[in-house]
């Protein structure tokens, strides 16, 4: 098969789990086209394919994700080319250093962002350029490493829907009748800004710490990706940046809007919960804002959002949700030790295998999400009037 996600889970055409995650047939596909394109030969850059692979397993390594290190490595090593020693030295010796500079400091940057994507910085990026490779292949590594953490989480996100059995012709429980809501009296009303814990619901800037593109130079390509990524993609840092590997940045987004529009099954505001859990866990303050925002909007409602930017581990005002945030942060801090145990609160609280499987791309997306917006730049707050 060639969807390594299908293949690496053991799914056939014929098991209730492949079957659901073929409804959602275009993540499907936008998620092997990311795949192919940055761990394929196609792209331009001093950074190899042979190094790309070889950092894909070391990081899949660190996550704990041995099915997809194995891949990797299997690849790696099957390439045309014997790897250089540097590179047989990362798949031998697991947390060697390679004495050279450049690997190292790229080896750095995956290893910190593998599950702590907070704990990278500044200096760790520019460590990168400097030791040699130039800001257009760091941007394509800082994708690689995003794209790499969503693939492992959702690839042991699938298996556990595996194992746990699939329903997917299932209806969803009917959902139990509740009370009228009441906005709790200790909160701004939806749409103010929400303030705790150092997290928010405003809208924030981000600032690039590595040279974006000027949209009046900018090749046809990269001209074309930013006029179809956002309306105002030409006066963003965080477009200007993935602007300079156009390819990657398109594949990306069809990925994204795939997962966060798809209609039917999970609802949107529910997505945006497991969004938001997952920004919350990585320290992400730009992400969790903005995918807060949307869910008070939608739900018109933040209790739950306020909950979260308390306290993660205890959030939630019912079952449903509960559940989405519990799972999401089990996916988040320990893709390893993932498995059908984090899933079935979810179907014990009426979630079809749609809904859950939608969960779990949310959730698997915004590590990727917040590994950019973590690891390229830093979130700006406005301005006091």
């Amino acid at each position: 098969m060639s969807d390594t996600i299908d293949r690496l889970a053991g799914l056939g055409n014929n098991s209730p789990t492949f079957t659901t995650r073929h409804e959602r047939e275009k993540v499907a596909v936008a998620t092997q086209a990311c795949e192919d394109l940055l761990l394929g030969n196609t792209l331009a850059g001093s950074l190899t394919q042979a190094e790309r692979l070889v950092l894909a397993a070391e990081q899949a390594r660190v996550s704990g994700v041995a099915a997809l290190e194995a891949e990797y490595r299997s690849r790696a090593q099957a390439l045309d080319c014997a790897l250089a020693p540097e590179l047989q030295a990362i798949l031998d010796t697991a947390g060697v250093q390679t004495g050279n500079a450049r690997m190292d400091a790229m080896l750095h940057f995956v290893r910190a962002l593998a599950l702590n994507p907070a704990e990278s910085d500044q200096q760790a990026l520019l460590a990168i350029p400097a030791a040699g490779l130039s800001v257009d292949d760091t941007v394509l590594l800082a994708q690689l490493i995003g794209f790499v953490a969503y693939q492992a989480r959702l690839l042991v996100g699938v298996k556990a829907m595996a194992e746990m059995g699939g329903q997917a012709d299932a209806p969803a429980a009917e959902p139990a009748a509740a009370a009228a809501f009441v906005h709790p009296a200790n909160l701004p009303a939806p749409g103010e800004p929400l303030r705790r814990n150092g997290f928010t619901s405003e809208t924030l800037d981000w600032k690039a710490w590595l040279p974006v593109l000027d949209p009046a130079t900018a090749t046809p390509e990269q001209q074309k990706v930013l006029e179809v990524s956002h309306p105002k993609a030409k006066s963003m840092d965080f477009y200007l940046l993935l602007g300079r590997q156009p390819e990657v940045l398109m594949e990306r987004s069809q990925a994204f809007n795939a997962i966060m529009y798809a209609p039917g099954g999970l609802s949107r505001a529910e997505r945006e919960v497991a969004a938001t859990a997952v920004s919350r866990s990585n320290h992400c303050v730009y992400c969790a804002s903005v995918h807060a925002q949307r869910f008070e909007q939608l739900a018109k409602r933040n209790d739950v959002m306020a909950q979260m930017f308390d306290d993660p581990d205890t959030a939630g005002t019912n079952a449903r949700e509960r559940a989405i945030i519990q799972s999401s942060l089990a996916l988040t801090r320990s893709p390893g030790s993932f498995g059908k145990q984090n899933l079935q609160p979810l179907r014990d609280a009426g979630l079809s295998d749609l809904e859950i499987l939608d969960m779990l791309h949310s959730a698997a997306l915004f590590g990727w999400a917040n590994r950019l917006m973590l690891n390229l730049g830093v979130e700006i707050y406005p301005q006091a009037s």
